[in-house]
């Protein structure tokens, strides 16, 4: 079976629509309040590895859903005026969901170039993660 796209490609496309924030400029989201970071790594990921202080878990999988009003699955956070900053663990998930939610209308939203490993790389701070605290209220 050959595909008409890769997911080379698709990065490639994606990336040519998205702005990245390097790990500096995400640090300095993590103290302002109108700036979100959002982990959307699988649950597994997070378990093992932590996560950024204060981000939240929205699971790629179910990211389009919890960001459009119109789901039954609608998270209000993502109806608010805040900035958005997607991180998975080396950046290709994140380019890809932050084109998607650019295509969506979602205006304010980014992906942390290099991932969470970019993060953990230039030695931010990681916090632990048990799967009770996962649960978005």
């Amino acid at each position: 079976m050959a595909l008409q796209k890769g997911y080379r490609t698709l990065l490639q496309q994606a990336a040519s629509q998205v702005s990245p924030v390097s790990v500096d400029q995400a640090s300095q989201g993590m103290y302002n309040p109108d700036v979100v970071l959002v982990d959307i790594r699988d649950i597994r990921e997070l378990e093992q590895d932590g996560q950024i202080p204060g981000a939240l878990h929205a699971p790629r999988g179910m990211l389009e859903f919890w960001v459009d009003p119109q789901s039954p699955y609608f998270k209000p956070i993502f109806g608010k005026a805040k900035s958005f900053i997607l991180y998975c663990d080396s950046g290709w998930r994140s380019t890809l969901a932050t084109a998607t939610l650019l295509e969506m209308g979602l205006t304010s939203v980014s992906y942390l170039e290099g991932g969470f490993k970019g993060w953990t790389m230039s030695g931010f701070p990681v916090e632990p993660v048990a799967r009770e605290a996962l649960v978005l209220k």
